[in-house]
């Protein structure tokens, strides 16, 4: 399972221009799940999201955690996430799960996300064409792997 983490003042998601979910100060989480995931890869990375020290402290260091500033999550899913452009000019996306492997990851995710952060947690649509807006802040971006293949 892989994420890109985006600390940000605000963000928002659209389908079909309508706000589906939207936070202020937290993390955008662009959340891909790849064929051979399970429940251990969405748990360690819900876990590692909760309290990665990405937030400031009182003097101006990352030290703290969106669990412990009580900031918000915006999950969105990215099967792109798992696009393999080594070869060609055309992503192979072998690597990324079939939505009915996926969904099932991704709302378990979502489920253990919760029990470590105690912010708001909006989400986007599964498997739908989406538009993600957002105010990147510092800008702190971040990539995790449950693999820990970077």
């Amino acid at each position: 399972m892989r994420a890109v983490l985006q600390r940000v003042t605000r963000a928002s998601v659209s389908v079909e221009g309508v706000v589906v979910g939207e936070i202020g100060g937290g993390l955008l989480v662009l959340l891909g799940i790849a064929r051979d995931d399970t429940e251990q890869d969405a748990k360690y990375l819900a876990e590692k999201i909760a309290t990665l020290r990405v937030f400031d402290d009182a003097e101006g260091r990352m030290s703290l955690s969106v669990a412990e500033t009580g900031g918000a999550l915006l999950v969105v899913s990215q099967f792109t996430l798992y696009g393999d452009a080594r070869r060609g000019r055309r992503p192979s996306w072998s690597d990324a799960a079939p939505p009915d492997v996926a969904e099932p990851h991704y709302e378990y995710f979502l489920s253990e996300a919760r029990r470590n952060v105690t912010g708001n947690i909006a989400t986007g649509s599964f498997r739908r064409m989406m538009e993600v807006e957002l105010v990147n802040d510092g800008p702190v971006t971040i990539l995790l792997d449950s693999r820990k293949q970077f």
